[in-house]
C-alpha cells in the first residue's frame, strides 16, 4: 500500500449523513404504544427531498405526533405529553385557605365572642365605683364621731334638760370647762402633760395618771381614724373626678351601692346596742384598749365629766348622723328614669328613644345599676 493508494473506508462508516438519530438519550423521543400504528415513511422519486440532488437521503413528508420532523418540535411534544403527568409537588395558593369555611359552630362562637369583646366594659371605673362604695360608710362614721367629739355636743350635752349632775360637785360650768380639755386633747398634738398638768379648786391633780394614761391610748385610736377617714376621703374624691370623666353615672352608682351598705351596718350596729348596751359599750372598748386600762372610780373625774349616760348619748348621736347622711344619699342618688337618662314610661312604650333599639330599652329596664 502506498501513500497514493487510497485509504480503506469501514462499510458502516458515514460521515457526510448524521441522520435523525438524536446524539443524547434524552433527546429520543417518548416511544409510542404498542397499539399505536406506525407513520409510514414515504421514499423514492415521490418523496420530499431536502433540496439535495437525485438520489440524496429523502425525507419524511408525513410525520405524526409520534414522530416530529425538527428537534424544536421533539421538544415539544415531550413537553405536551409530560404536562399530562400528575405534579410532584404543588404549593397551594395564598388565598386558598379563604375559600374553606370554617365548620358552622366555629362561626358561632367566633361571632359571640366578638359581641363579648364589643359589650364589654372597661374594669377602671368599676373598680372605682367598688372603692367609692367600700370607703363611703367608713367617711360617713369618721365624720360622725369628729362631730361628736366637740365642744357644741358638751355645750348641748350638759344644759340639756334631765342629763344627769355630777353628785361630786361639778356644775354644768365645771363640766364645760374640764370637758373641753379632754375633747381638745383628742384632737391636737399635745402630750399627756396638757392633762396631767391641770388641777382643781383644790390644787390637786384633775386627773389621775390612771386616767391620763386612758385618755392617751384613746387620743391614739382618735388620730388614727381621722387619719384613715383622711387618706380614704382623699381617695374617694380622685374616684369621683375619674367617674366624672370616663363613666357617665358613675359617680351616682358608687354612692347608691355604699348608701345602702352604710344603712345595713348602722341599721345592724344599732340593734346589737339596742339590744344590751352595757355589753356593747364593754365590747367596744375591749377591741381597742386593754384589760383593766379603762375602767375607773365613780369619783374620778373622767366618770363625772362622761357618765353612762353622755356615751349613750354619744353612740345615738353617730348613729343618727350616719342613717341620716346615708338617707339622704339613697334618695338622691336613687336610679330614677330621668337620672338614666331614658324617657318617660308612656313615650318608651310608644316608640323606642331615636338611635336606640328596643332590646337596649330592655336591658336598661332589667338592671338599672349598669346603665
Amino acid at each position: 500500500m502506498t501513500e497514493k493508494s487510497p485509504i480503506p473506508k469501514e462499510p458502516d462508516a458515514d460521515f457526510n449523513d448524521d441522520g435523525d438519530e438524536p446524539a443524547f438519550e434524552w433527546m429520543k423521543p417518548s416511544p409510542k404504544s404498542a397499539g399505536e400504528p406506525a407513520v409510514p415513511v414515504v421514499s423514492g422519486p415521490a418523496a420530499r427531498t431536502d433540496g439535495g440532488p437525485t438520489g440524496s437521503r429523502p425525507v419524511s413528508s408525513a410525520t405524526g405526533p409520534g414522530q416530529p420532523e425538527t428537534r424544536a418540535d421533539r421538544k415539544a411534544a415531550e413537553a405536551a405529553e409530560a404536562g399530562a403527568e400528575p405534579a410532584l409537588f404543588a404549593e397551594p395558593l395564598p388565598t386558598s385557605a379563604l375559600q374553606v369555611r370554617p365548620p358552622e359552630s366555629e362561626v358561632e362562637r367566633r361571632n359571640h365572642e366578638r359581641e363579648q369583646a364589643a359589650n364589654a366594659k372597661p374594669v377602671a371605673p368599676r373598680v372605682f365605683q367598688v372603692i367609692l362604695a367600700i370607703f363611703y360608710p367608713v367617711v360617713l362614721l369618721v365624720l360622725a364621731i369628729r362631730a361628736v367629739t366637740s365642744p357644741l355636743f358638751l355645750w348641748v350635752e350638759y344644759y340639756r334638760p334631765g342629763f344627769p349632775g355630777d353628785g361630786y360637785g361639778f356644775n354644768a360650768d365645771d363640766r364645760m370647762t374640764y370637758g373641753s380639755y379632754a375633747v381638745d386633747y383628742l384632737s391636737n398634738w399635745a402630750g399627756p402633760r396638757y392633762l396631767g398638768g391641770l388641777v382643781n379648786q383644790n390644787g390637786e391633780k384633775l386627773f389621775k395618771d390612771g386616767e391620763v394614761a386612758h385618755m392617751a391610748d384613746v387620743k391614739t385610736v382618735m388620730l388614727s381614724a381621722f387619719g384613715a377617714g383622711t387618706l380614704l376621703a382623699i381617695i374617694g374624691i380622685i374616684a369621683m373626678l375619674y367617674l366624672r370623666k370616663r363613666s357617665k353615672g358613675g359617680i351616682r352608682r358608687g354612692l347608691f351601692a355604699g348608701s345602702i351598705i352604710t344603712l345595713v351596718l348602722i341599721l345592724g350596729l344599732g340593734t346589737l346596742a339596742m339590744l344590751g348596751w352595757q355589753q356593747f359599750f364593754t365590747d367596744f372598748h375591749e377591741i381597742f384598749f386593754a384589760n383593766g386600762t379603762w375602767t375607773f372610780a365613780l369619783d374620778d373625774t373622767l366618770i363625772r365629766l362622761f357618765p353612762g349616760q353622755f356615751w349613750m348619748d354619744a353612740g345615738l348621736a353617730i348613729g343618727v348622723l350616719v342613717f341620716l347622711a346615708s338617707f339622704l344619699t339613697l334618695i338622691f342618688t336613687w336610679p330614677t328614669r330621668r337620672r338614666r337618662g331614658l324617657p318617660p314610661k308612656k313615650d318608651a312604650a310608644a316608640k323606642p328613644a331615636e338611635g336606640e333599639s328596643v332590646d337596649a330599652e330592655a336591658e336598661l329596664e332589667a338592671d338599672p345599676l349598669e346603665k
